[in-house]
């Protein structure tokens, strides 16, 4: 019998005669309908940016949150749906404390990006226990942010629970012109300030108003305090550098 593309479209885990499933690619488009995000990774600690979309006025813009911290020294960006988002922090962080509760030391930041990933790849599971799998891929893709002995690391993750290292990165609607703008003026020397600037610099090019400390919240992972969200006034300091 002959099938159409519809109908692929509709198992979340049938691949389709071409060898694609379709449930993940949309997920991946869903991803590009987010806000921008961008990540840097520098000697000294990573930096993570996010714009906020303030849609009304009215709208408390402190009530958005798209910076996370998973444990003390590992942070996450995210871009895409928000609630499938804390369904995959919430399983980092407990990946997090049952590896420092098991071992007595901290996770590193590649095992807690495969514990999201795995997650990320079990979709369209028939689970019989308390825990119900999703039944459609995660519609966000995550920047995770951290510091173990290999130093500062920025990985990237897909619906497709694939994961990559990079030293800098743009995830969202504006990905595509921000990671070329990262290209051009990231180097390997950067300080953690410059990087600051660098990622407000790229997310003002791609935004649609003015930025200012309302509409973008900035985070780092450094080795002296580990995750920190900079609070209004060392954003202020960094608008005003830029």
């Amino acid at each position: 019998m002959f099938v159409t593309r519809s109908e692929y479209d509709r198992g979340v885990n049938t691949f389709s005669p071409e060898g694609r499933l379709f449930q993940v690619e949309y997920a991946i488009e869903a991803i590009k309908l987010g806000s921008t995000t961008v990540g840097v990774s520098t000697p000294h600690g990573v930096v993570l940016a996010i714009e906020k979309r303030v849609q009304s006025p009215l709208l408390e813009s402190s009530s958005i949150e798209k910076i996370m911290e998973i444990d003390r020294h590992l942070g996450c960006a995210m871009s895409g749906l928000v609630a499938d988002a804390r369904t995959m922090i919430d399983h980092a962080r407990v990946t997090a404390q049952n590896h420092a509760f098991t071992y007595d030391e901290n996770i590193k930041v590649e095992s807690v990006t495969q514990a999201v990933c795995d997650l990320a790849l079990r979709f369209g599971e028939s689970v019989h226990d308390e825990e119900a799998m999703m039944s459609r891929p995660f519609g966000v893709a995550l920047l995770i942010a951290g510091i173990d002995e290999k130093g500062p690391q920025l990985y990237h993750t897909d619906p497709s629970g694939t994961f990559m290292r990079y030293d800098a990165k743009a995830i969202g609607s504006g990905s595509e012109a921000a990671q070329s703008e990262l290209q051009d003026k990231w180097h390997s020397q950067m300080t953690l300030q410059e990087a600051q600037v660098l990622t407000l610099r790229v997310l003002k090019q791609v935004m649609e108003e003015k930025l200012d400390h309302h509409n973008v919240q900035v985070a780092q992972v450094t080795p002296e305090k580990g995750f920190e969200i900079l609070n209004e006034t060392q954003l202020k300091d960094v608008i005003e550098t830029m």
